[in-house]
């Protein structure tokens, strides 16, 4: 059984309301978590979903205006309390470094694990984390300072074995995993087997975009072209598409013309202004181009293999 899903912490711009903290995200991809930014509240969300804070090693900053990382350092500082002593990595397009050595200094704070920072180039796309399972690629957004939405994707699973063909043929367990990685068999007889005899498709491969602040850019599309699921701002609706414009954000109707561009399957839709106390004013505008839109609702868990 997989999982890839994607539950929404937070989801307002500026200003966080009784109702909607500031932008964060949890991304589990098969029980390996990512959060993504970490806006006010973000660790009370966490908390209030169970989520074992421990267990995340990485966490992706979109850019440093305040609703999208003052939560890190409160975070930081739990995760020190509780004693943890592995890695943690944090990855941004500008120093938040800086930012959290001058409260550490400040505090008089010595953690007792490792923070190991990357910075991510907000001008090209690139690979910023790998591992066997997931690539993480970098998306270059236009913001009023350095802003990187990013590309989860995960890689092409191995194949299945085929337990009634295993079976049949006697194939040993200490061969299994060969089998997995695509090789024929020969049995201790001299019988050779073709791999397609014993295997059936790998799963499907899923995955996600999550794309911050920023004006309309198609440039986007070529980064996630096809992507399962994809997040992008929609802080306006299009009576205030000039506000968009200067503010260097995004309408509903233009996080819509993205995802329609990139060929998603389906498209969540946030960083809502206040001024939106009904949020279906963007839902329906967005769904006007892209009719597979949903709002990201606090607490909403999108299953991106099994969508909602």
């Amino acid at each position: 059984m997989t999982k890839f899903s994607v539950l929404i912490l937070g989801n307002a711009s500026a200003a966080p309301t009784l109702k909607r903290n500031h932008t964060s995200q949890l991304i589990n991809i098969n029980e390996q978590y990512y959060l993504m930014d970490c806006g006010e509240g973000t660790q009370l969300k966490l908390r209030e979903h169970k989520i074992k804070l421990q267990r995340i090693n990485h966490i992706f900053i979109s850019h440093l205006h305040g609703d999208h990382y003052l939560g890190l350092i409160g975070l930081i500082q739990t995760m020190h309390l509780l004693g943890r002593t592995t890695d943690l990595m944090i990855y941004c397009p500008s120093d938040i470094e800086e930012v959290i050595n001058v409260h550490l200094k400040v505090s008089e704070s010595q953690l007792k694990y490792p923070i190991i920072y990357k910075r991510v180039n907000h001008k090209k796309s690139e690979i910023v984390f790998e591992n066997d399972k997931v690539e993480v690629i970098s998306i270059p957004l236009k913001h009023k300072i350095p802003c990187s939405g990013y590309f989860f994707k995960e890689k092409q699973k191995p194949l299945r074995i085929n337990p009634k063909a295993i079976k049949r043929y006697e194939v040993p367990k200490y061969q299994i995993n060969k089998i997995k990685i695509g090789e024929d068999y020969t049995s201790s007889d001299g019988v050779f087997i073709k791999n397609s005899k014993l295997t059936m498709d790998p799963l499907p491969s899923f995955s996600y975009a999550f794309c911050s602040d920023t004006k309309y850019l198609e440039e986007i599309a070529t980064v996630i072209n096809g992507v399962d699921l994809l997040y992008h701002e929609a802080t306006f609706a299009e009576e205030h598409a000039d506000r968009a414009k200067k503010t260097l954000h995004s309408t509903a109707k233009q996080a819509a013309k993205i995802a329609l561009i990139s060929n998603a399957k389906k498209l969540i839709i946030g960083h809502f202004s206040n001024r939106y106390p009904d949020l279906n004013v963007l839902l329906n505008e967005a769904k006007s181009v892209f009719i597979n839109t949903e709002l990201a609702v606090q607490g909403n868990e999108f299953e991106v293999s099994n969508p909602q």
